[in-house]
């Protein structure tokens, strides 16, 4: 039977411990709209804040939980750099310049897997990168509000980069459970010694960074520590629910341990850890951030699921100020 299908990153969810910063870096320094002020579901004390284009399109979606811990101890068995796209090396050299204004720690503008890359960290030491992806990817809505001009807003995410100890077992998840294909590798820019394996979801080699994760083998990489500075999961895309409900079939059939399917209100979840332990969610594209509140107020309002709303007063009245 045929894998169902992935259109590339539909989000990726990290950790802060400095929220109203947070807020501030990625709305004011990198000009993302924030389309989605809610909650962790799970856990309601902490936000859940959504960064993305203008309209939140899937694909675009730089997510923050809310919590009051420690700084991340980095190494392995997570994931250890997000891209940003944007379009032409004419962006990726007016964000050079805006990150030095801005007095933002960042490198040289220099090629990475055949792509000019700039890699940069927010406040919390969380590892981004601006990547030219030259047009490629589907279409991202710019932000009327953003300080950033359009044509050098971000275009959304990828490639993503994990870092494991072992190709093997997550080889197998990657090609078997996902779909994925290995198509080429490059020297690890941390230590060359050492490989970075370029996976694409779907069938397109050439479809662009926006489908591609990019897994580092680090062996000599104690675990990272979970914690600020770091990431909690990446999630994919399938396009609709009848994918969604063929995935939850699928990694049951394969015996693959999961959540079972959970219903985020915004989009339709279904989470599994790989090997080596990085967490992956599969979302649906629909039915969307506009389901709840117009598209022109996104994110001023705290928004809530459903079930999350007769305990509206108590929620809200726990959290800290944003603004």
């Amino acid at each position: 039977m045929n894998t169902p299908q992935l259109l590339g990153f539909h989000h990726l969810t990290a950790v802060s411990a400095r929220i109203r910063d947070n807020k501030r870096f990625y709305t004011e320094a990198l000009g993302m709209r924030l389309v989605k002020r809610s909650v962790n579901q799970d856990d309601t004390s902490a936000y859940h804040l959504f960064y993305s284009d203008g309209v939140g399109t899937p694909g675009n979606d730089l997510t923050f939980f809310d919590w009051p811990v420690a700084p991340e101890r980095r190494g392995g068995h997570t994931v250890t750099r997000t891209g940003l796209r944007v379009r032409d090396i004419a962006a990726l050299e007016y964000w050079h310049a805006r990150l030095a204004d801005l007095e933002v720690r960042q490198g040289v503008i220099g090629d990475r897997d055949g792509r000019p890359t700039l890699d940069f960290e927010d406040p919390e030491g969380q590892r981004l990168a601006f990547v030219v992806d030259g047009g490629l990817g589907d279409p991202s809505v710019p932000w009327a509000g953003s300080a950033v001009p359009a044509e050098h807003q971000v275009r959304g995410l990828g490639p993503i980069v994990v870092t494991i100890p072992n190709l093997n077992s997550t080889d197998r998840v990657l090609r078997e459970v996902l779909g994925m294909n290995e198509v080429r590798a490059y020297p690890d820019p941390t230590d060359p010694t050492h490989s970075v394996h370029v996976y694409v979801m779907g069938a397109d080699a050439e479809a662009g960074p926006h489908t591609e994760l990019h897994v580092a083998v680090r062996p000599d990489l104690r675990p990272a520590y979970p914690g600020a500075g770091g990431v909690h999961h990446v999630a994919l895309r399938t396009p609709d629910e009848a994918n969604y409900h063929a995935w939850t079939e699928h990694l049951t059939r394969l015996g693959v341990r999961h959540s079972g399917e959970v219903d985020r209100y915004y989009f339709r979840s279904l989470y599994f850890r790989e090997p080596a332990g990085i967490l992956f969610e599969i979302a649906t594209d629909g039915p969307g951030f506009a389901v709840d509140e117009p598209v022109e107020t996104l994110g001023e309002a705290v928004a809530l699921p459903p079930f999350l709303e007769p305990r509206r007063a108590q929620i809200v009245a726990a959290l800290k100020p944003l603004d």
